[in-house]
């Protein structure tokens, strides 16, 4: 345990922003999750709103400073190309 009035701040600011980041990386997977379902069932309607939420939520997260701007590019991208390739 640390001793320095400024480590235990640290250890507590950290513990808090890991817990944020944590229920933000779950809500994008669960966003991710509701896509696939969509793509899954073939529902074009469903997954073009299930996408559009997706996005948004995967974004905030990007710009939160939890997902590298690259990873929120491949994820969304991916998303985008299974979306499309629904007949």
């Amino acid at each position: 345990m640390a001793n320095i009035k400024s480590a235990k701040k640290r250890i507590l600011t950290s513990a808090k922003r890991t817990e944020r980041n944590k229920a933000v990386r779950s809500g994008v997977k669960t966003a991710v999750k509701k896509v696939y379902a969509a793509i899954e069932a073939s529902d074009k309607d469903a997954a073009a709103e299930a996408l559009k939420a997706a996005v948004s939520t995967i974004e905030k997260a990007g710009s939160k400073g939890v997902y590298h701007r690259g990873n929120v590019a491949r994820k969304v991208s991916r998303l985008t190309k299974a979306v499309n390739k629904i007949k």
